[in-house]
């Protein structure tokens, strides 16, 4: 028999396929939330509670109902829902970010050029609000999560990527692509790995964890991708989709400013999280390959397009800047081509044990089987 479970938000891009899981598992769901962002994907047969989930005396009114076998707080002032929830369920599943690494948001205090790679979640967390503040209070309420609720589950999430989602790095790629243009700015190469979850995959997770009560218990998870692809891949897959493709412009990270919204971050440091215990614990495996998860994700975009100028873009931070970008475009490519012959008496090369292309020659030129 199922439970009666609380979804505090479930309309969201990770919350309808979560809300859907459930009920397809056959538990009772109440979803409380403010009422404005109905889904239609959401099953008929959930019960709405429209409240504030950032109203404390709303979550206490909440809370003073009929007990719920599990809370799942994915939505609101996680701290005061876990309060006001305490001794009131049997579980409390929740949802943080990643932000409380030490160095997630600002690499230059974490080590030597940035975070380790993958990020465990044992890794060292913000201690001190000076050093980033948001970190600070993440961590602080995942702390107020256990000591309200010492068998809780805590899960931390990466940036989310799918449709509806209100921060949509792809939009960056997709609106080049229905611009028309026919060049993008990458740093480095665009080289940097940064870890992403899409929607489906990270209700997934969430879903594992409910069905493995014992075994989540008291744990905190990373949830993400499997497979963590660079902005590069990110780009050309996105761009692929539809049909599309660029001559990517590699500058310098300092010089690449229009790559700025698709870093998402002052830097080029990578941001890899380590999955380690949500796979051994819960036999995590993503339910959609990242690729295809993308692929969709443009196509979404492309026939949901955000305003120019509203509220995803002014998130982003994209200008889309098209002039501006051509400009500096240009101006790399002449200094490229005005950069004078360096000299080299020897030219360097890329080792010995390489035998890529470019390497070392091979030393019979057929194959002796």
């Amino acid at each position: 028999m199922g439970e009666r479970i609380l979804v505090v938000g479930g309309t969201g891009p990770t919350g309808v396929p979560l809300v859907r899981g459930l009920v397809a598992r056959g538990h009772e769901i109440s979803i409380l939330h403010r009422g404005t962002h109905e889904s239609p994907e959401t099953p008929e047969e959930v019960r709405h509670v429209h409240l504030d989930p950032y109203d404390e005396g709303a979550l206490r009114e909440a809370a003073a109902g009929p007990a719920y076998d599990m809370v799942i707080a994915m939505y609101g002032r996680l701290r005061r829902i876990a309060e006001a929830f305490a001794g009131r369920t049997g579980r409390f599943l929740s949802v943080g970010g990643v932000p409380a690494y030490r160095g997630w948001m600002n690499p230059e205090v974490a080590g030597p050029a940035g975070l380790p790679v993958p990020v465990g979640e044992d890794a060292p967390l913000v201690r001190d609000a000076a050093e980033d503040a948001k970190g600070f209070r993440i961590v602080r309420t995942e702390e107020a999560v256990f000591a309200h609720h010492p068998r809780a589950t805590h899960v931390r999430y990466p940036y989310v990527y799918g449709p509806r989602q209100l921060a949509p790095r792809e939009w960056c790629v997709v609106r080049r692509v229905l611009d028309g243009r026919r060049r993008i700015v990458l740093a480095d190469e665009g080289l940097t790995l940064h870890h992403h979850g899409y929607t489906e995959n990270l209700a997934h997770a969430l879903l594992l964890a409910v069905d493995h009560p014992e075994r989540s218990a008291g744990r905190i998870y990373n949830a993400a991708d499997d497979e963590v692809l660079t902005v590069r891949q990110v780009v050309e897959t996105v761009a692929a989709a539809l049909g599309h493709n660029f001559e990517i412009v590699s500058m310098p990270f300092e010089l690449a400013v229009p790559a700025r919204p698709l870093l998402m971050q002052p830097s080029p440091a990578h941001r890899v999280l380590d999955l380690s215990r949500l796979r051994a614990d819960l036999g995590y495996r993503d339910l959609v390959a990242p690729r295809t998860a993308l692929e969709h994700t443009a196509r979404w975009l492309a026939e949901n397009r955000p305003l120019p100028g509203g509220a995803e873009e002014q998130v982003l931070t994209d200008p889309f800047d098209y002039a501006a970008e051509d400009r500096l475009m240009d101006a790399w490519s002449d200094l490229r081509d005005s950069l004078p012959d360096a000299g080299f008496a020897t030219m360097p090369g890329f080792g010995l044990a390489y035998s890529g292309p470019g390497g070392r020659p091979r030393s019979k030129p057929e194959f002796i089987a």
